[in-house]
């Protein structure tokens, strides 16, 4: 078997079952979030939520995805057609292919690539690529207007995660993310991640990350009341479908960022239980659980109030905190916790 492993073919097989592998787990995953995001709407509305289909509901998400899939596409007859097929599958690579360089634990990542944190900078930047040609290429003002607005909503706040984890990248010394959760790694568990030196940052990345993909209460391209529903208003069918399955695989990354960057990764919070792939799932999980309660609970910001919390606060605290931090490490302050670099975490 390692013979033929060693093998051009063999690489390459191995290669496309590694990546198979790693869609899978998103695209099973994306069932239970769409499932999990919905109960967690019905339990704070006091209602049921999906109930019908399988048991307990389970297999409702795939209903709706047999529902899309069955629909008739329709395209605008004054479309670019080209274009407009293009922007949903834009919009969904792009989501998918910046798990490559997701680490589940130690070892388990696709591609374990030093300038991680570059790569999805650039994947999450290209993003709002399909966003703009969807909004062009329906050939329509309200989704034109729409995906203008969706897009300077997630440059703006891609400003504010890049600083936020400058940060954590100043701490550790590394672009890697397995770099970064081993240098949380510590006798005191829980007590070693980031989320500790890193305190004020953990709740500007959270709510940057509602923005950058267009959650609610920052939801405003997709919003009812809101230019008909922003971007996505001439889509139906199989599109639809790619466009919503894009944001919520974005949505997972960005729990599982924040799980890398701030709480420890696959590092059991407790000293002395193994660490492993399962804990990082679990907080990946929480995560998007405290999505879907932002979403229930929190009311819809005006436009207006969402590019000046971007700009006029989340821009400048979070350059202020990557100086504090510079100096921090700088001069090893609180016994080295923001240059982990010096002491191997």
């Amino acid at each position: 078997m390692a013979e033929f492993i060693a093998t051009p073919f063999g690489s390459l097989l191995l290669i496309v079952l590694q990546c198979l592998l790693v869609v899978a787990f998103v695209m099973i995953s994306l069932l239970f979030l769409v499932y999990g995001d919905r109960k967690v709407w019905a339990a704070v509305q006091m209602r049921r939520g999906p109930n019908v289909v399988g048991v307990f509901g389970l297999l409702q998400s795939v209903a709706d995805a047999l529902k899309y899939v069955t629909k008739e596409v329709v395209i605008p007859a004054g479309s670019d057609k080209v274009v407009f097929m293009l922007a949903p599958l834009t919009s969904f690579v792009l989501a998918m292919i910046a798990w490559a360089v997701i680490p589940f634990s130690d070892g388990w990542v696709l591609s374990n690539m030093n300038v991680a944190v570059l790569y999805v900078f650039a994947v999450s930047s290209l993003e709002v690529y399909g966003v703009i040609m969807g909004g062009w290429a329906s050939n329509s003002k309200y989704p034109f207007l729409g995906s203008l607005r969706s897009a300077a909503q997630m440059i703006s706040y891609e400003v504010s995660i890049g600083l936020i984890i400058i940060g954590v990248i100043i701490s550790t010394g590394s672009l890697n993310f397995s770099d970064i959760v081993r240098a949380q790694d510590g006798d005191l568990g829980l007590l070693n991640w980031y989320w500790l030196p890193h305190f004020p940052m953990v709740f500007l990345f959270f709510i940057s990350a509602l923005a950058e993909t267009n959650r609610s209460p920052f939801d405003l391209p997709e919003a009812e009341s809101e230019l008909v529903a922003g971007y996505q208003v001439e889509y139906s069918s199989t599109p639809f479908l790619l466009f919503m399955a894009g944001e919520y695989i974005a949505i997972f990354l960005m729990c599982a960022l924040t799980s890398i960057l701030f709480f420890g990764g696959w590092l059991s919070p407790i000293p002395g239980l193994p660490d492993g792939a399962l804990w990082m799932v679990a907080k990946m999980a929480f995560f998007f659980f405290m999505f879907a309660m932002v979403k229930a609970i929190v009311p819809r910001y005006r436009y207006d109030q969402l590019m000046r919390l971007g700009w006029k606060v989340f821009l400048p605290f979070s350059l202020a905190w990557v100086v504090l931090v510079s100096f921090l490490a700088h001069y090893g302050a609180f016994w080295g916790a923001y240059a982990r670099w010096t002491t191997g975490g």
